[in-house]
């Protein structure tokens, strides 16, 4: 380990009784104690794996510094594409990646329960008002949280061009917030489908109290089920629960499901460096069935489905200043947290929220926004419409003709 440490300095207490220093520099210090011979041996034998569970159950516990300190020493010297190294068992998990992907729809249902169902008293400790959770564009470096998801919206409403009275989809609507912003700020009709009951309860409660309730009607319902046309189709921060096996037929419904003249938007995490295996603590312990693809995924099933690609957006580190966000208030809110579980459900999302902070910062995880048609005259000829006001946005080709 002495020659992989490049960068910071980490000091290992062993339960032995040992002490080692691993420095690559002396620019920062952490301290970490290995509290038995059995989780040194699961961390060697599996530390993908291993290393998030001791860290929850304290059979490691950092006696300088945070975990965040640490995962980031961990990120600079290990998770770089010169330093990764990989176990046996991650080479077993990306063989057999398809296996914990089978996310049939009873399956899927209660992969979302795992995640989303845990209370909506928890994720009001750390989101913002609306309960967007997904990654906020990040406009100004001094923009609120609040704020900056409000840019989020507005920038996908006006990717999908929404018109007074259009019908829109929200495949994974979450709390309703999206949902809500397109029915009262653009006036569309909207529907939104999750597979998270406390996010239905939720949303249609906003729903009825924003008297919005005539224009968004929300329903838990898996998005294979859904039968209706739509104007517009928007998905945001649900596409990472679909699962590889289940790509072609995801984006066969969004065909299906789309008007001839629609627009769809599908916002998701993806992998800047191809194809891998889901993290296997992120599978056991936060998003069971899940997995975050690479556009060369992504691709060839929007090909096959019959849709255009008219743009591409890549928000590369929005989601890491989200995240940065997201776990300060966490941290200022960590003794309710404990009062809903217990300090070992706050450490692990602490773990969940700097790791995944640390994967966009420095590792090969971004944002991306993908606007699907199946004309290619469904959006204007530049995308100066997404930067000027509505009375000065440019019209779409076919109106030119």
């Amino acid at each position: 380990m002495s020659q992989t440490i490049r960068k910071g300095r980490l000091e290992i207490a062993y339960p032995d009784g040992s002490f080692r220093c691993y420095a690559g520099d002396a620019r920062s210090g952490l301290a970490i104690r290995i509290n038995s011979e059995r989780w040194l041996r699961r961390i060697i034998l599996d530390p993908e794996l291993a290393f998030g569970e001791a860290y929850m159950e304290g059979g490691v516990e950092i006696d300088s510094g945070d975990i965040y300190d640490l995962l980031e020493l961990i990120w600079a010297n290990f998770l770089t594409p010169a330093g990764k190294r990989r176990s046996a068992p991650a080479f077993v998990r990306r063989s057999l990646r398809f296996l914990s992907q089978l996310n049939l729809p009873s399956r899927a249902r209660q992969n979302a329960s795992h995640h989303y169902d845990i209370g909506n008293e928890f994720y009001r400790l750390f989101l913002d008002e609306d309960l967007q959770y997904s990654c906020a564009l990040h406009e100004n470096p001094n923009a609120t949280l609040e704020d900056a998801q409000l840019a989020k919206k507005n920038a996908i409403s006006k990717k999908l061009l929404i018109e007074p009275n259009h019908s829109v989809l929200d495949i994974g609507c979450g709390w309703g917030g999206l949902a809500l912003h397109l029915a009262g700020h653009d006036q569309a009709r909207v529907e939104g489908i999750t597979l998270s009951a406390q996010q239905l309860n939720a949303a249609k409660a906003r729903a009825k109290k924003e008297r919005l309730d005539g224009r968004v009607r929300f329903h838990l319902e898996d998005y294979r089920r859904i039968t209706d046309q739509y104007d517009r189709i928007v998905s945001v921060g649900m596409f990472e629960h679909v699962g590889a096996p289940y790509f072609q037929e995801y984006f066969d419904q969004i065909s299906r499901l789309l008007r001839q003249d629609g627009i769809a938007l599908i916002h998701t995490i993806g992998r800047s460096h191809g194809p891998d295996a889901t993290n296997p603590w992120i599978a056991k312990y936060i998003f069971p069935g899940g997995y975050i693809p690479a556009l060369s995924e992504i691709m060839p099933a929007i090909e096959r489905a019959g849709l255009y690609v008219l743009d591409i957006e890549v928000l590369r580190l929005h989601y890491a200043e989200t995240l940065k966000e997201w776990r300060r208030r966490f941290h200022e809110n960590a003794a309710a947290a404990e009062r809903l579980f217990d300090s070992r459900f706050v450490r692990m999302w602490d773990f969940y929220l700097a790791g995944s902070e640390l994967s966009f910062r420095y590792g090969d995880h971004a944002v991306f926004q993908i606007q699907l048609a199946k004309r290619q005259d469904a959006t204007p000829l530049t995308r100066r419409y997404l930067y000027e006001d509505a009375d000065q946005t440019e019209v779409p080709v076919a109106a030119c003709a």
